[in-house]
This record gives C-alpha cells, structure tokens and sequence, in this order.
C-alpha cells in the first residue's frame, strides 16, 4: 500500500549520498471492527511533506524503499553501532 502524501518524496539529485535521514514519526492506535490498529505518519523537517500509513506494516515497507534495503524481525542496530 502506498503511503497517503500531499506531495511526492522528492527525488535523489545525482549522485547524492543517503547517509542520514530524519523524520518525525506519530502513531496513533484507532478502534475498527476488527480490532484496535496502529496508524503513523512522517513528516520531513526540511520540508514538511507528511505521509500517511493505515497500518506499520505500509510504514515499514516505506521505511525499506527508502533505505533501500530490507529489516528483518532479527535484525537489531543499537544506536551508534554500525
């Protein structure tokens, strides 16, 4: 599921490097039929786009397609370990 956005992510300029990205994640949990869901959305502080996922599972794989790279339930990075 494609995240909800105003405006699209901007593309990569040529030959930009994606070492550091930076986010302001909201979650929030609503009541359905089928029980209670988490929905989120991140805002770019440099450019204030925001997207809207239904569910984490449409977060995370938006998360992945940024990072271009797959996370995995085993996989775990403490912060400032590489």
């Amino acid at each position: 599921m494609r995240p909800q956005s105003a405006k699209e992510t901007r593309p990569l300029m040529s030959g930009e490097n994606r070492q550091y990205l930076a986010y302001m994640l909201r979650l929030w949990q609503v009541n359905t039929t089928g029980g209670p869901v988490w929905r989120a959305s991140l805002e770019d502080p440099h450019t204030g786009d925001r997207s809207g996922f239904s569910d984490l599972a449409s977060l995370f794989a938006f998360l992945e397609d940024e990072l271009g790279q797959s996370v995995s339930d085993d996989q775990h990075i403490a912060c400032g370990e590489e």
